[in-house]
């Protein structure tokens, strides 16, 4: 592990130890830490670097919307492979929320939730991309060579 030192001024340094305080944070070293990961992570994002991520696309939508339910499903099962899970939840009478777990490539994520926002009736569309490395893993179980990917956090 690599230190450095930095110097902040009496202001920023107490506006720093409040900050850190209402998040929970043990120490300043994990919250500088955090900072630099969520920076490099945007830059990343920003760029187009990041070409596997990890993701939540939340959304809520009115399911009396004509269809809209079958819409959003189907363009779910047209993405299977990126949709890990989903989570449905029943907000009132009329409004769902529902949370979609994806990996993959951050484009094809990405063109995913545009297409989900897009569609007439969702609101509130959130995406949340974490980008990851992809590596592939080869497993033999019994006389069966068993192949799959593990993505992992990048910083």
């Amino acid at each position: 592990m690599e230190r450095f030192t930095i110097s902040l001024n009496d202001d920023l340094a107490a506006e720093f130890d409040q900050w850190i305080a209402a998040r929970g944070y043990s120490n300043r070293s994990e919250a500088v830490r955090d900072l630099l990961r969520k920076e490099i992570e945007t830059k990343r994002l920003s760029k187009d670097e990041a070409i596997y991520s990890i993701a939540t696309l939340s959304y809520v939508y009115n399911h009396h919307e004509r269809n809209l339910a079958e819409r959003l499903t189907s363009l779910q099962h047209d993405a299977h492979d990126l949709v890990v899970s989903s989570m449905h939840v029943h907000l009132d009478h009329d409004d769902c929320m529902e949370t979609l777990f994806l990996r993959g490539m951050t484009q094809r994520i990405r063109s995913l939730a545009d297409k989900m926002s897009a569609e007439t009736g969702v609101r509130h569309a959130s995406l949340n991309l974490v980008p990851v490395k992809m590596a592939m893993s080869h497993h033999q179980h019994g006389h069966h060579d068993h192949a799959h990917s593990h993505f992992h956090p990048r910083t």
